[in-house]
């Protein structure tokens, strides 16, 4: 078992790097002023806390007060029953511990819808924001609808953490506070990107490649690692064999192959990506993703259009018109 004491340095780093962001929050260097001046009002709520501090006297306060946190098919003995469970309650123990101050992390999430209202003006935002903890639903991190948002902070206790314990390490070193405002927008992304029109790989590739350039405008200030959701590592191995990784797909006529197996392989969730060869241990997967959004960025690096107008375009269209070649 890791001990909590190795968290340390990384926690401290983390809330150095908040602190200086909060400080720094006023005018965003490279952020123009029209999106700064854009007007969001983002309300949370720490419900994590609400819950931790509440006992079975006060659920029917709870359910009148927040009633879409508490889905009818539930009955309030499984309410009642998470509010004594000890386990629970050590999870929201460790979840107060790491997340003390959610203020920054609300500048971040203001941030980012200013820049949802300046590209997608006609775009509802929710105005209501509350963190809460959802028995490490990895898969369920955040939820955004048109009104509110829901982050699951029992998500983001840091990839070493021992609850993580038995978790494959790919879903692990996702469970960083560093990766969370990269998952709001990745939900955003995903509602407003089409289904790719075609199936081959090369459609799929483009596909996820305009979420991710969507994050390049959305967050600017973030490292393409944290858009990718990559360790810089993996970033660095991505920029470093992209010329062979594209090699590959070219030789071995995969770009308009339809094989379903290729989605496991190169562009879903994997410890690694699966080429049968010697380097595929050191490779980070989703590497169809990372080639998808160099294709998408050399694209828009030729054309100008707004992004409404990128998002149409029929991805073995834009890979035919990106004249994508990879770095050397």
């Amino acid at each position: 078992m890791k001990g909590i004491v190795g968290l340390l340095p990384r926690k401290i780093i983390a809330i150095v790097l908040l602190i200086l962001y909060t400080q720094c929050a006023g005018p965003q260097p490279g952020i123009p002023e029209e999106i700064l001046e854009i007007p969001v009002s983002l309300e949370t709520t720490r419900f994590d806390l609400l819950f931790d501090a509440s006992g079975p006297e006060d659920l029917p306060t709870l359910k009148r007060t927040y009633p879409y946190l508490f889905p009818e098919q539930f009955p309030d003995s499984i309410w009642i029953a998470t509010m004594a469970d000890t386990l629970q309650q050590q999870l929201r123990k460790e979840v107060k511990a790491s997340f003390p101050d959610f203020r920054p992390y609300e500048t971040e999430l203001e941030l980012f819808f200013k820049h949802v209202a300046y590209f997608f003006p006609q775009t509802p935002l929710p105005g209501k924001v509350f963190t809460i903890t959802s028995n490490v639903d990895y898969k369920n991190k955040v939820i955004l609808t048109d009104t509110l948002l829901l982050i699951g902070l029992d998500n983001y206790l840091g990839p070493d953490h021992k609850f993580y314990e038995g978790l494959p390490n790919f879903v692990a070193k996702e469970l960083d506070p560093a990766f969370m405002i990269s998952d709001v927008a990745g939900d955003f992304c995903e509602k407003m990107v089409p289904l790719a029109t075609d199936r081959s790989f090369i459609a799929q590739m483009v596909y996820y490649g305009k979420g991710l350039y969507l994050k390049d405008q959305l967050m600017p200030l973030a490292e393409d690692s944290v858009k990718i959701k990559y360790s810089a590592a993996e970033l660095q191995w991505a920029r470093d064999n992209e010329n062979q990784v594209w090699r590959y797909f070219i030789e071995r006529e995969l770009l308009y192959s339809t094989d379903k197996k290729l989605g496991p392989r190169f562009l879903q969730p994997a410890p690694f990506s699966k080429f049968g060869l010697v380097l595929d241990n050191d490779s980070p997967g989703r590497i169809g993703q990372y080639i998808g959004w160099q294709i998408v960025r050399s694209f828009m690096e030729q054309n100008e259009m707004e992004l409404r107008e990128l998002l149409a375009i029929p991805e073995e269209e834009l890979f035919k018109e990106s004249n994508y070649k990879p770095r050397k």
